[in-house]
């Protein structure tokens, strides 16, 4: 969105600033597969990784991987609490080969880099425009939040209490 700001007050070409965007984008996404895909199960121990891929959602990551497969790695270019640790446990897992890695990714970021990138460009000159759209992505992501919040303790709940049932505690 920067860019597409930069770009709308004259500083620079949208287009390019889309270029830019993009690269900057799978850079970034390639270097967490990377660094799964060479490190292995080792990055688990590293601390900035252990904050970002805590066991629990190693664990989940790899559950939505074995649930639905490619599909998540597209997904998870619109997930930014867990696109690093999806993109970290992808490589890890040795199952998604490079290309597909980045084909997957690569198609999301056509969709989410433009919007940005053209979304700072349009609302350069209208503050009240842009703020009220990054507001209305931001209230879309809160109400997407407090569900998730409220799934997450109805499964828990549900877990603590088959876990009572069974006679294991976890």
């Amino acid at each position: 969105m920067a860019g597409g700001v930069i770009a709308g007050l004259g500083y620079a070409d949208v287009h390019w600033m889309v270029v830019v965007g993009m690269l900057g984008v799978l850079i970034g996404d390639a270097t967490m597969f990377t660094i799964g895909r060479l490190f292995g199960e080792k990055v688990l121990a590293w601390r900035f990784v252990a904050k970002l891929l805590t066991p629990a959602r190693y664990c989940a990551v790899q559950d939505k991987f074995a649930r639905y497969g490619n599909r998540l790695m597209f997904v998870a270019r619109f997930l930014p609490g867990l696109r690093s640790a999806i993109f970290l446990t992808a490589g890890m897992t040795r199952r998604v080969p490079y290309w597909r890695f980045l084909l997957l990714d690569g198609l999301a970021a056509l969709i989410s880099v433009p919007a940005w990138v053209y979304l700072g460009y349009f609302g350069a000159y209208n503050r009240e425009w842009l703020l009220m759209w990054v507001g209305r992505g931001q209230t879309g992501l809160l109400v997407l939040l407090g569900i998730a919040v409220v799934f997450l303790l109805f499964a828990h709940y549900r877990h603590r209490r088959a876990a009572r049932c069974s006679g294991h505690h976890h």
